[in-house]
């Protein structure tokens, strides 16, 4: 007998070890603790548990408000919350947590859900062109200028200008691209006189003068400045509320990189955008859409919030989109699969298309960069176009199983088949979406 014990006790820690490397456990302890689905959803858990021990397992229900989730024709067993067809609907709003017990009385599983709004959301997949700043050229750098005797002067730098400083007027004129500003310190300079400038630096606005010094390279009076007009780029609308023209785009945020600075919030808009080729992506070199903008297409609108998440804001004028051309339920984390999906994005002219993907890996987390989806372009004619995921792409919906699930964002440059999303719901928690229809209801 006490031979026995040492090999019953090996016995059952080989059976421990078998049974926690099984799928069953597996799917069991990677159940998350926190769910979020809309209103309308079926309260689906997603288990790999054999029925026997499914029914071994009760469901102990408690919700704010009582009646949150329909469960008039299910009974508390684990196995009525796994099949379509039996699973408990979210009816409203609320909050709710469910504990599994083993045989109606062990703990096992503590699972918190949250109820949302179902929100509907027409897909993206338009070109845009992103103008950063309404009014105004940005100094990006300084540059000394000769005078006719070789002696170099800084007269922007020695006024008091400083590097992600905006002028918005010259002399009183407003300005908006370098040309004309090069233009008005040239003529002002040629008559002898000063230049006023108004500039904006933060929240302050400031008024400084400076002498522009003819430039003997050029035969122009400079003030040795390098400047940049509307800071204007490429990218992809990810969706469009119709009922209050609520937009959102790109998936990330714009950052000026040559000044370090974030874009301030309310300093743009967004128009049409023609895509009129492609610069092919490489191992080691990203690619892009060359594009024109078109202040007269059927895009226009403001950019109200600049964020981790991308753009939002309002459109002036409802669009719409070919190819669904009815609004999409949001996905929540827990609902989006590793599989096949597709992205909608243009790649000729104004055309919208869809191009088939892989989701390779999901992080429901609310993550600051914005990565909680791995994917990988499975396209042929996609990859035979853009070599992959190519710059201009940021923003294009990805689409699963009629969900919007999220949004295209990065590049993986040494390998640009693949790249990563966010997740849609977190774009929308940059909207008042939610709230306002938590308050409607």
């Amino acid at each position: 007998m006490p031979q026995r014990r040492p090999l019953l006790g090996i016995v059952l820690a080989i059976l421990v070890v078998l049974i926690s490397f099984s799928p069953q456990f597996k799917s069991f302890y990677s159940m998350p603790t926190f769910l979020k689905l809309g209103v309308g959803e079926e309260l689906g858990i997603n288990l790999k548990l054999p029925t026997c021990l499914a029914d071994k397992l009760k469901v102990e229900v408690d919700s704010n408000p009582k009646d949150l989730l329909n469960l008039t024709n299910t009974s508390n067993n684990l196995s009525n919350f796994l099949q379509a067809g039996t699973c408990p609907i979210a009816v409203k709003p609320g909050e709710a947590n469910l504990k599994l017990k083993l045989f109606g009385f062990i703990p096992v599983k503590n699972v918190n859900v949250d109820v949302q709004p179902r929100i509907e959301l027409v897909p993206g997949g338009h070109a845009i062109g992103i103008l950063l700043k309404t009014q105004g050229v940005t100094v990006i750098g300084f540059a000394p200028v000769k005078d006719e005797t070789g002696k170099e002067h800084m007269p922007g730098e020695e006024a008091g200008l400083m590097v992600g400083d905006i002028i918005e007027t010259v002399n009183g004129t407003p300005v908006v691209t370098d040309e004309e500003t090069a233009k008005i310190i040239n003529n002002m300079g040629s008559k002898g006189k000063p230049i006023a400038l108004e500039i904006k630096r933060g929240n302050q606005q400031k008024k400084l003068m400076v002498n522009p010094v003819k430039c003997r390279d050029t035969n122009r009076y400079r003030i040795g400045l390098y400047i940049r007009d509307n800071a204007a780029g490429v990218g992809t609308l990810t969706f469009y509320h119709p009922e209050t023209q609520v937009y959102g785009a790109l998936g990330h945020v714009i950052a000026d990189v040559e000044i370090n600075r974030q874009i301030a919030h309310g300093d743009g808009k967004i128009v049409n955008a023609a895509i009129q080729g492609i610069h092919q992506a490489r191992r080691g070199q990203p690619g892009e859409k060359i594009g024109t903008f078109e202040n007269s297409g059927t895009i226009f609108g403001d950019i109200r919030k600049n964020t981790n998440f991308g753009i939002f804001g309002f459109m002036n004028r409802p669009i719409k989109n070919d190819i669904y051309r009815k609004p999409l339920p949001v996905a929540y984390g827990h609902q989006v699969k590793l599989g096949p999906a597709e992205i909608l994005t243009v790649i000729e002219g104004n055309k919208i298309e869809k191009f088939s993907i892989e989701i390779e890996k999901i992080n429901p987390q609310r993550l600051s960069h914005g990565k909680n989806l791995v994917i990988k372009i499975t396209d042929p004619r996609l990859l035979e176009v853009t070599g992959g995921i190519i710059q201009g792409m940021s923003g294009s919906p990805i689409i699963q199983n009629g969900y919007l699930v999220g949004a295209v964002t990065h590049v993986l440059v040494n390998e640009p088949s693949r790249g990563y999303g966010i997740l849609a719901e977190w774009m929308l928690t940059e909207t008042d979406l939610i709230k306002d229809a938590k308050e409607a209801a």
